[in-house]
């Protein structure tokens, strides 16, 4: 009865809203107040608000906790909160990460948890052990230092992937620029994540974990009474630090537009976010005109104006969106895409200019019906499943939301009108007080100074934290090459780094590969001889995976997916200009084109950067100013229609028979991270190439 109570109320809103072919519109009937049962609230004398919504269509109940804690600050441990979610499920004082697993699945449950809250979903008839397991690990997780390092490899490990993506790239700059000095705006690095500490964890999981000003929604195949008895069981004896509270900024508002420039070398596209804070909160009887404002601009389908402009009229992209994000901590707007770097600037000047649009005439009417339908529609579904009830309820209580704010929703959202949409978007929104952030090659910068009100462009890594400008090299490129191979060889004069070099007739260097993103290790095996033929090998035990070879005339690659495929002639000509133990040693004579681009640092290591270029794809060698070992590759090459990015940081160099070589390395190809560990290396062994090559 109330799916077609629901059927009809949506019936008469889309009626209302459509357009009808007469030579009169008809008065459009009144939008129909919704239906939404009560949900059931009490509070415990510990400071927990339960929400309960019953269900009793299957037997399942669902149990969600959130801390009352507001997020803070962490600064040079940033990233501590979601480490800490990360380690709640390794165990408790009775029980190990093992065991828990165990006992979770022999019940059919899940539990999943964060830095703030925890969640659990279960059969009815298991819900007390479900229980059990929920609260003895939301008040005895035990953080096993094995755990913590673990998780922290697998973390370092996505981090290098975040300098391969120019999307996540975008978004932690996004945070940062708009919110500075604001938990909103940190973002977890490398650095950070080597800082959190097990005390850190631990300190923080018991200032969040505490049942004052908390919530737990309840919601399924229970009563009140079974309900409070529950709780009363698991909870009511719980105790713990007081909520913590802070007065959180509104977001960095600028005087005219800022350009932030995210360098991603060799990148054919760019990824540009035109984005702002906004100064609005979760509950602002301004939210939902705001949010069909975003519907018209870029935020509800094909039909939205950035995808007409920039999509179907001038063809810049796939797809051009908007996005609002309206929080309780903090909101702001964002909208862009991925462009081709010709039309990198043409892109801005269009977003720009639909900012300047919308904020300067009204809407159509067939927008607003169009988007006021989609949110309507979307609305309803959403009234579909018994958790949106109880988020209703928590929404209501934790914002102050007015009693009867769901159940007019539908009411409020026909009363939006053109009026109102122009008023929003010259209320919250600006053409020229924009954050311009752009995700690409270098060579696009030039046109990005016309955006930038102060003609001053930032630049900042790939976590958004601001970077020094390059420093013009003291050295020219050969000297550079020079100084590496001397450094490599440990060679003192250039006629000891001759001998040094042909000395080294071959090597076979063996490597281990693991991933967070893969539950087994593999194998990896380099061979070198002289003076420039080269081969690997990549397995597990039992199976290649992949193979290659090369000899200076000829050589193949193999894969277990597209078999073998002969170098071309053109494949050979650029590996025969990086060859040998040494390759840059060869380039002044190779043909390859190459420069040195300056000193940037890189991961707080000053580098000398070197650019080189074999006719089939582009490299960036990263080497350390002080020492002038390799400390990072980057490689861009061409396969398609795409371009595939590996980079390999090295580290840990040790002298092997007279030599260096890096034994520890992270490689990372698109989103996909490996960390290497070099198991041996045997210079000039008797014999180097096996016989399945």
């Amino acid at each position: 009865m109330k799916t077609i109570i629901l059927t009809l109320a949506l019936v008469s809103f889309s009626l209302a809203q459509a357009q009808i072919d007469r030579s009169k519109r008809p008065d459009a009937a009144a939008a129909p107040k919704i239906n939404i049962p009560a949900s059931q609230v009490f509070t415990t004398a510990n400071g927990i608000t339960v929400i309960l919504s019953e269900n009793h269509k299957i037997p399942k109940v669902s149990i969600e906790f959130s801390s009352g804690s507001d997020p803070r600050l962490f600064g040079e441990k940033a990233g501590l909160n979601d480490f800490t979610g990360e380690l709640l499920m390794s165990g408790t004082q009775s029980r190990s990460k093992d065991q828990l697993d165990r006992e979770i699945d022999f019940i059919g449950a899940s539990i999943n948890a964060g830095g703030d809250g925890m969640y659990l979903s279960c059969l009815t008839k298991h819900l007390d052990k479900g229980l059990e397991l929920m609260t003895d690990i939301m008040f005895n997780a035990s953080f096993p230092e094995s755990e913590v390092e673990r998780l922290r490899k697998q973390n370092l490990s996505g981090l290098q992937s975040t300098k391969a993506d120019a999307g996540q790239m975008a978004r932690n700059a996004t945070k940062k620029v708009n919110f500075p000095g604001h938990p909103i705006g940190e973002v977890m690095t490398e650095e950070s994540l080597k800082n959190i500490t097990r005390e850190d964890i631990i300190a923080n999981y018991k200032a969040n974990f505490s049942p004052a000003g908390s919530y737990l929604v309840v919601v399924g195949d229970i009563n009140r009474a079974q309900t409070e008895a529950l709780v009363n069981r698991y909870f009511a004896a719980w105790q713990g630090a007081p909520a913590y509270q802070a007065e959180l900024g509104k977001g960095q508002f600028d005087r005219g537009n800022r350009v932030i420039f995210v360098k991603k070398p060799g990148a054919v596209q760019s990824v540009v976010y035109v984005t702002f804070p906004i100064d609005i909160r979760t509950g602002n009887q301004n939210q939902l005109p705001l949010t069909v404002l975003n519907g018209i601009l870029g935020g509800g389908g094909f039909g939205t104006r950035l995808m007409q402009n920039l999509r179907e009229d001038k063809a810049f992209t796939y797809g051009c969106y908007s996005s609002l994000n309206i929080t309780e901590n903090g909101s702001w707007m964002s909208a862009g895409g991925n462009f081709k770097n010709a039309v990198t600037d043409s892109a801005i000047t269009e977003i720009l200019k639909e900012f300047g649009r919308i904020i300067s005439e009204p809407v159509s009417d067939e927008e607003l019906a169009l988007t006021k339908n989609n949110m309507a529609g979307g609305f309803a579904r959403s009234l579909e499943g018994p958790q949106t009830i109880a988020r209703f309820a928590l929404n209501t209580i934790k914002y102050n939301l007015a009693p009867d704010y769901y159940q007019n929703y539908l009411q409020r959202l026909a009363a939006v009108n053109k009026e109102d949409i122009l008023r929003m978007a010259q209320q919250y929104f600006t053409a020229n007080n924009c954050h311009i952030i752009v995700v690409g090659n270098e060579e696009i910068l030039p046109k990005l100074l016309v955006f930038d009100a102060d003609g001053r462009i930032e630049k900042l890594d790939a976590f958004g934290n601001e970077i020094k400008e390059t420093k013009a090299a003291d050295i020219d490129a050969n000297t550079l090459i020079n100084r590496y191979a001397l450094a490599i060889t440990g060679a003192k004069s250039p006629k000891e780094l001759s001998k040094k070099v042909k000395a080294l007739k071959s090597y076979i260097r063996v490597s281990e590969l693991s991933s967070g993103q893969m539950p087994f290790t593999l194998t990896s095996t380099d061979y070198f001889w002289a003076p420039g033929n080269e081969a690997s090998k990549m397995e597990m035990p039992g199976m290649v995976l992949q193979k290659s070879y090369f000899d200076g005339k000829s050589g193949y690659t193999f894969s277990m997916q597209g078999g073998r495929e002969d170098l071309k002639a053109e494949e050979l000509a650029a590996k025969n200009k990086a060859a040998g133990f040494i390759p840059e040693l060869n380039f002044q004579t190779s043909g390859m084109q190459y420069e040195i681009k300056g000193i940037e640092t890189i991961d707080n290591v000053p580098c000398y950067v070197l650019y080189s270029n074999d006719g089939q794809a582009e490299s960036y060698d990263y080497y350390d100013a002080a020492t002038y070992l390799k400390y990072r590759s980057v490689n861009i090459r061409k396969v398609g229609e795409e371009t595939v990015e590996t980079t390999l940081t090295y580290s840990d160099y040790k002298m092997v028979d007279g030599y260096l070589f890096a034994h520890q390395f992270n490689m990372n190809v698109g989103k996909m991270t490996l960390n290497g560990l070099v198991k041996s290396i045997v210079v000039n062994p008797k014999e180097v190439l096996p016989k399945d090559f």
